[in-house]
């Protein structure tokens, strides 16, 4: 049997759950595109808990927050944010505009094991759709610490998920539509410096999620493609997971190179058990179980890996350090 066919299926009418995570009771913490996140207990009960109000935002990353609920950033068609989401469905804005001007869709957010918050947005054009194409550069890196927040890292070929590793103190982040995942020092003041490139990808690889394992790897989800692909920490890769049609990757990759890509080309899938996987998470007592989210499925693929995941940050966050942002 191979692993492909191991891959078994949690929860039930799941909706774009694009962002998976777990913590530390084996609870997932799932995004939900109706305007909140979704819960299932390691016993399979599952909740779903949406802002009030008239605005619902489209999560797209989510962050455990260390006082309770989460953060959301909205991948609007034309604007961005994030939003305190806490559990009785009360939302608040989190953070709106950098250097007075409003958020653009606004793609993920990641609170690290010192409690700093970074954002990533993919690209300042609208549509989003714009950006992804090679060579082009204008995703950026938002942090905020016990100072205001403010642009860390910029000039990025399309920002996504991004991970401060808990022991190098390196923040890691994939350009999705630059095919690579790239690494930063973190200077005493928060800034990126001395970017390095982690891993490029190959054709139809457009690298999404990732998660870090206790022998110094990194495990990566990639859209359109379908595989998730392990990069050991001597930088060699492997496939784990590969649900990819070469005619479908290829009609992308074709667009993509021409900078002609359209959103029927990323909203399509054709493959035959996984649905555009676009997260991965560790979770279990024993960090062997691995959660991929998905952007077209309305369930969490999980399977048993023979590597343990490293302890997640908010397993163990210190409380946020900007006081501002405290009781947000």
């Amino acid at each position: 049997m191979s692993l492909l066919e191991e891959v078994k299926f949690i929860g039930n009418n799941l909706v774009r759950p694009e962002c998976v995570l777990v913590d530390k009771n084996g609870t997932l913490h799932i995004s939900d595109w109706r305007g909140g996140v979704t819960l299932i207990t390691k016993n399979g009960n599952q909740q779903t808990i949406l802002a009030k109000g008239k605005f619902q935002p489209k999560p797209n990353g989510i962050a455990i927050h260390p006082n309770g609920g989460w953060l959301l950033t909205h991948l609007g068609d034309d604007i961005g944010g994030v939003y305190r989401l806490y559990n009785n469905g009360e939302l608040v804005p989190f953070l709106l505009e950098i250097n007075n001007d409003p958020l653009p869709p606004t793609n993920y957010v990641h609170i690290d094991h010192s409690g700093r918050i970074w954002i990533t947005v993919s690209t300042r054009l609208i549509p989003r759709i714009l950006g992804c194409k090679p060579n082009w550069k204008d995703g950026f890196i938002i942090l905020i610490d016990e100072k205001k927040p403010r642009v860390v890292a910029d000039n990025l070929g399309f920002t996504n998920e991004c991970f401060v590793h808990p022991l190098s103190n390196q923040l890691y982040v994939n350009e999705t539509f630059s095919r690579c995942m790239s690494k930063f020092d973190i200077t005493s003041d928060g800034n990126l410096i001395n970017q390095q490139i982690v891993a490029e990808f190959d054709v139809g690889e457009f690298p999404d999620g990732f998660a870090f394992d206790i022998d110094e790897g990194i495990w990566v989800t990639c859209i359109v493609s379908n595989k998730l692909i392990h990069i050991d920490k001597y930088g060699k890769k492997k496939i784990i997971l590969d649900d990819s049609n070469t005619k479908h990757v290829s009609c992308v990759e074709k667009a993509y190179q021409k900078g002609i890509l359209e959103r029927k080309h990323l909203d399509n899938i054709v493959s035959t058990k996984l649905k555009n996987i676009s997260s991965i998470a560790f979770g279990g007592t024993d960090l062997e179980n691995i959660y991929l989210g998905c952007l077209l499925g309305k369930q969490v693929a999980s399977f048993k890996s023979k590597i343990r995941g490293l302890e997640p940050s908010h397993w163990k966050t210190k409380t946020i350090l900007n006081k501002e942002f405290l009781n947000v």
